[in-house]
């Protein structure tokens, strides 16, 4: 088959972003989304706010050492610094990749117990190849199921299988316009349920999904995955601790993961941002091999005491960007499997979890 004219670059995009002690800023918040937190924080919703909150983030000094890309969101891409700089160029100078959310949110699979599928196939191609234009180099589409019992009913194969073949058409579709897909099917910690029934389930979806990347002629060296890690659901009592949650999310991988794929970037599913740090950090000490770098893809988990010490301030700005900066090397630390605990404080410590997440 052939791998296309931005094979070389794909496959050098996908290994940088995986590079040893380095992860993925999640700054790719709908309006919506971004409100919510404003709104906690007692700031307008308007784009000029977002604009300031971004650049924040962005222009943090030395962010660099611990990020290797961003996800943002469009409306992200094409806005400028106050020095009249693009984001875009603020990143690349840094050192940092930029990256764009591309789906367009879930829709309702009729018939199934509340199951959904991403939409957002129409015109993709066209917005991939505007998106790398504009200096986007990967891409990041979200599929989410859902566990329901503890028979294995839920997610249905319905579900799994439209979602895993949606996420291989959507990398395919990147990889022709030179955008790296980071893939994402999302299996939601919601709900009373062991580990054990999240192991099953996760692998289940695993297994689809890179079946459907492989009929879909998907070059795997030049794709990353954003999976959740296996943990036990929200309302279980007990909850597996973070050595727990490794041992059955590394198990799961080298399960359904093939080798090819530079690296695995998790995302934080709610977690506070200190659990977030230590469940990366055990993974990064799992026994059995890991051949691939596992790293972190995180929007609430390094994010959330940031925006407390910001309260769309201007003279907060230096605090909340030392407060990213700490958080950013406690997950670089992480990902070399070194992170001793303790950064961030008491903050860190505070849940972000939503039932039912959408951003």
């Amino acid at each position: 088959m052939s791998l296309g004219p931005y094979a070389a670059e794909l496959i050098e995009t996908a290994r940088a972003i995986a590079a040893p002690g380095k992860g993925i800023l999640a700054a790719d918040e709908s309006t919506g989304t971004i409100g919510s937190r404003f709104k906690a924080i007692n700031v307008e919703n308007i784009e000029e706010n977002r604009r300031k909150y971004r650049q924040l983030l962005f222009k943090t000094e030395g962010l660099e050492q611990y990020i290797s890309g961003v996800i943002l969101f469009e409306e992200t891409l094409y806005q400028k610094t106050d020095e009249g700089a693009e984001f875009v160029a603020l990143l690349k100078e840094k050192g940092i990749i930029p990256g764009i959310k591309v789906d367009k949110g879930v829709k309702p699979l009729a018939g199934t117990n509340g199951e959904t599928v991403t939409q957002g196939m129409d015109d993709l191609d066209v917005r991939c190849a505007k998106y790398y234009a504009q200096g986007a180099r990967f891409a990041k589409w979200r599929a989410v199921l859902n566990i329901k019992d503890s028979i294995g009913a839920t997610p249905s194969q319905v579900a799994i299988d439209e979602n895993a073949q949606t996420l291989a058409r959507y990398a395919s579709i990147c990889q022709q316009n030179g955008l790296v897909p980071i893939v994402e099917p999302e299996v939601l910690m919601d709900g009373d349920f062991t580990i054990e029934v999240a192991a099953a389930a996760t692998e289940r979806v695993l297994a689809a999904v890179y079946k459907a990347l492989s009929d879909h002629h998907v070059m795997l060296e030049g794709t990353l995955l954003k999976p959740n890690m296996v943990r036990s659901g929200s309302d279980a009592k007990p909850q597996a601790d973070a050595n727990q949650i490794a041992l059955a999310t590394v198990r799961v991988l080298q399960h359904t993961m093939p080798c090819a794929v530079p690296g695995v970037t998790f995302l934080s599913g709610g977690m506070s941002e200190e659990e977030a740090s230590l469940a990366l950090n055990a993974i990064n000490q799992a026994p059995g091999p890991r051949p691939w770098s596992l790293t972190f893809s995180y929007g609430r988990a390094l994010q959330q005491s940031c925006l407390k010490a910001w309260m769309g301030q201007d003279a907060n700005v230096p605090a909340a960007q030392a407060v990213l900066l700490g958080r950013a090397q406690a997950n670089s630390l992480a990902n070399l499997g070194k992170y001793a605990g303790g950064a961030g404080g008491e903050a860190a410590n505070t849940s972000s979890f939503v039932k039912g997440y959408v951003y």
